[in-house]
């Protein structure tokens, strides 16, 4: 061992030491509790996995293999051997703060063979914008990191070139530099699958004459080949499921307005101008008005041939309204596209209906036009409503993109979650879930935040304070259906890289299927805007019980290299 690594070692030896010596009396019970003469042996540790921990599965095995996880810290002179492998206070607490002790399951353990419209979908918006709407660049890059994130729908915007014989990617009618279709095709092909094996949807917003479509099929077969996933008809009488489609593309697109004659509902147009925004201002922008996707109208019949029969979902504006719109056919599936703010609008009366819809159908909701710096909105309102394809400006960041990428840790971040039953059935006499109904408390989580740690080595020393040591409190809270929806905060600590703040919130929740729990980290400032010092989200319904250590990410959500909360999880 070099003098240098003998160093850090020894600092990170004395700063774990440290970090015991501050660990709740409770973290101290619990060793005591479960070992004997001061070690811990598998056996004790399988007693502490089943009874605080609640894996009731645990076998001798599990704790043996756990304990052979922590072998890296012998050199540390941290591993106790005595009698066989057994743990001290010390690799206790390090298997407490250790990865190996997830807040939530790492793997994918839902089924996955439903519908499509059973699940709740990773979807981006405008996936090709590196900043704001209106005069960033248009690139491959911010679509390969939401793929390597584990975003599963892709939305290009394709127009054509200066020259109208070739096809671009870029935000119509405004400063967005242009990046090339086959570029964007080809870096979706290579990076598909890194992070999940379950399908793609690329939605494309298409303004292209056939012609150009003519091309943009030859592109897209040549680069997807067999994985392209080709309907055996127009008409889908139900979606395939995500196992089905396991490393396949799905093309999802609309005929381009310029050249279809469909009226636009009125109720729709009415939706946008509350807000001081036109159907005719979505166009100005290049993007969509209300539309429902499917075969419903016939005319998808403009489309070049050749891109027609690539098209998994087929698009046409309904006549009618929102009543057409929301309508239910047994015999097709289609997708319904609406703003953020229509959603809301509909939701004030019609809530049951669009979850009635969203039970076969998909329902994508986008942002509002008036998002130019790329921000996003609350996406409980559309999953609420049973909504697949909660539509997200990826390439920012912020509380509601937290939430979004809380929410799709579920699962194994493969990229799907599977919808509440409530969202996909039906009583005896059709009722369904009504997102506006008071209900009663479902269940309650006591979330007690025991300490943290891990700041001193992943910031600064003169980071939060210039001459003195952070003064760090935890804010603590739910997102969910309204009547869920709280935050609370611990008390600060004053001067230590090592807060223990041991304080425990309890959350009733009357809709825990769908709430989401929120850990922010910050550093009290007397005289200017407290620092951030981490966040994270996590899905209420995959929280494991017990004693965890939970990581926090940074403001884009980057997960730090050791910055952790040790979380106690229980429901009652």
């Amino acid at each position: 061992m070099s003098k240098q690594t003998y160093r850090v070692c020894f600092c990170f030896r004395r700063r774990f030491r440290l970090a015991v010596a501050e660990a709740p009396d409770e973290i101290r019970g619990f060793f005591n509790r479960y070992s004997e003469n001061g070690l811990m042996s598998a056996d004790h540790l399988r007693r502490f996995l089943v009874e605080v921990q609640k894996q009731e599965n645990a076998t001798l095995e599990d704790a043996q293999a756990a304990i052979n996880s922590l072998q890296e810290l012998k050199h540390l002179n941290i591993l106790h051997h005595h009698r066989g492998q057994s743990l001290n206070l010390e690799t206790f607490f390090k298997y407490l703060f250790g990865d190996i002790n997830p807040p939530i399951d790492l793997k994918v353990q839902q089924d996955m063979t439903a519908p499509l419209s059973h699940y709740f979908i990773y979807t981006g918006h405008n996936s090709y914008l590196t900043g704001n709407q209106l005069s960033s660049d248009c690139s491959d890059v911010p679509i390969i990191q939401a793929l390597q994130r584990g975003v599963r729908v892709i939305e290009l915007d394709i127009w054509p070139n200066s020259n109208k014989d070739g096809i671009e990617v870029l935000h119509g009618r405004t400063l967005t530099t242009p990046v090339e279709l086959i570029k964007c095709l080809r870096s979706i092909k290579e990076h598909a699958f890194t992070a999940s094996d379950y399908p793609v949807v690329i939605t494309l917003e298409d303004h292209l004459t056939p012609d150009l479509q003519a091309k943009v099929a030859e592109m897209v077969t040549q680069t997807f080949g067999d994985i392209l996933f080709c309907p055996d008809s127009d008409c889908l009488k139900e979606f395939p499921s995500p196992e089905s489609l396991k490393k396949r593309i799905i093309i999802s697109t609309k005929p381009p307005k310029e050249y279809m004659s469909a009226a636009v509902p009125k109720d729709a147009q009415e939706g946008d101008s509350q807000n001081g925004k036109t159907a005719s201002d979505e166009e100005a922008w290049g993007k969509e008005v209300p539309h429902l996707e499917g075969p419903a109208s016939g005319n998808d019949k403009s489309l070049a041939p050749e891109y027609r029969r690539l098209i998994a979902i087929h698009a046409g504006k309904p006549k009618g309204g929102m009543d057409e719109c929301l309508k239910v056919d047994p015999e097709k599936v289609r997708r319904l596209s609406l703003s953020e703010q229509q959603l809301e609008k509909v939701a004030e009366d019609r809530g049951t209906d669009i979850v009635r819809f969203t039970q076969r159908n998909i329902l994508r909701v986008y942002p509002k036009g008036t998002r130019i710096t790329s921000s996003n909105y609350n996406p409980l309102i559309g999953w609420m409503h049973g909504a697949q394809m909660v539509a997200f400006n990826m390439q920012g960041f912020g509380r509601s993109l937290w939430l979004m990428h809380g929410m799709f840790k579920s699962n194994g971040g493969c990229g799907y979650v599977k919808k509440p039953d409530f969202l996909l059935k039906s009583g005896p006499n059709n009722e369904v879930f009504d997102p506006r109904a008071t209900l009663p408390v479902k269940t309650t989580l006591k979330v007690r935040i025991y300490m943290g740690e891990g700041w001193y080595y992943d910031f600064r020393h003169t980071h939060f304070d210039q001459y003195s040591p952070p003064d760090f409190y935890t804010r603590v809270g739910i997102a969910g259906v309204p009547a869920d929806v709280v935050m609370k905060k611990t008390k600060t600590i004053e001067d230590n890289w090592i807060p223990v703040w041991n304080e425990e919130f309890e959350f009733q929740l009357t809709v825990p299927e769908l709430a989401l729990l929120r850990l922010e980290v910050h550093e009290y400032d007397m005289s200017e805007k407290d620092d951030f010092g981490g966040q994270t989200v996590l899905p209420v319904s995959e929280i494991q019980s017990g004693i965890r250590a939970v990581p926090l990410h940074d403001r884009e959500g980057k997960k730090y290299n050791n910055v952790k909360l040790l979380v106690h999880f229980d429901f009652v």
